[in-house]
């Protein structure tokens, strides 16, 4: 396979996912990729372990983003990766989860094709992934949910976005970026059909210390949030699957649910 990793090639880009935080779940080439950076564009949430698999000698450069506060424009990031690669540096461009999944991976290849420059792409595991799994809340399963879908619950303003038939009975919705429109989300799906009593779970800072996973009803997601302290990174799972995870049950309701859903 073709790969920039080759230790000799200078002035290039490599995009690696990071995965959801704890470090042994980087892939291999994600270590091969880190251990031969001359300099590191990092998101905010990367696991300082993560980053001390760099060189000592690597330059690490941080464009943490929060909720309504950008450190550096998507555009001004862009630029500053591709300046750094035109002095002939190994850059690697780390990223939470995947860079591919809402991880504005694929504006930042863009930018560095524009301007000429070679560019690999690693991905890595995403936080809906390694966050289900640590909860063991299975994301399909043959006798809940055949399908899967992601969102991002404030890309482009929450109003603008179409989520009819990607939540509801048989299927999994997996909401990114959601804690602080929880309320409306709930709102969103409820106008949508989908019942107020669908089984929810919040998976908070999953993979990294003081992780949680906590669970309730839809008409009570945005109570629950504000109730319980919720924190990002966290992701929003809706979906029958809910039921057969390890959160924590913030209402005492299940058994009623459950039977319920099998009458």
């Amino acid at each position: 396979m073709a790969t920039l990793l080759d230790p000799t090639e200078r002035g290039r880009v490599i995009l690696v996912g990071a995965g959801p935080g704890d470090p042994g779940l980087l892939t291999v080439r994600a270590v091969e990729a880190l251990r031969c950076a001359d300099i590191v564009v990092h998101d905010g949430l990367i696991d300082s372990r993560v980053l001390d698999i760099a060189p000592a000698t690597a330059q690490r450069i941080s464009v943490a983003k929060s909720r309504s506060k950008h450190t550096l424009p998507q555009e001004a990031i862009n630029a500053l990766i591709v300046a750094h690669v035109r002095t002939g540096a190994r850059v690697v461009r780390l990223k939470g989860g995947d860079p591919f999944i809402f991880g504005r991976g694929g504006e930042e290849v863009e930018a560095v094709r524009a301007a000429g420059l070679p560019v690999e792409v690693i991905p890595g595991v995403s936080a809906a992934l390694g966050c289900a799994a640590e909860a063991m809340l299975p994301l399909t399963h043959r006798d809940h949910s055949s399908a899967v879908s992601f969102v991002a619950g404030q890309c482009k303003g929450l109003s603008e976005q179409d989520w009819s038939g990607l939540a509801g009975q048989g299927r999994t919705l997996v909401i990114y970026m959601g804690v602080a429109t929880a309320g409306d989300i709930a709102d969103k799906l409820m106008a949508d059909g989908v019942a107020p009593d669908m089984p929810v779970a919040v998976l908070e800072k999953g993979t990294l210390e003081g992780h949680r996973a906590l669970r309730t009803l839809l008409a009570d997601l945005g109570a629950m949030v504000t109730r319980e302290g919720v924190q990002s990174p966290a992701i929003i799972v809706v979906g029958e699957v809910v039921l057969l995870s390890d959160a924590e049950d913030r209402l005492g309701r299940w058994a009623r649910v459950a039977e319920g859903m099998a009458a």
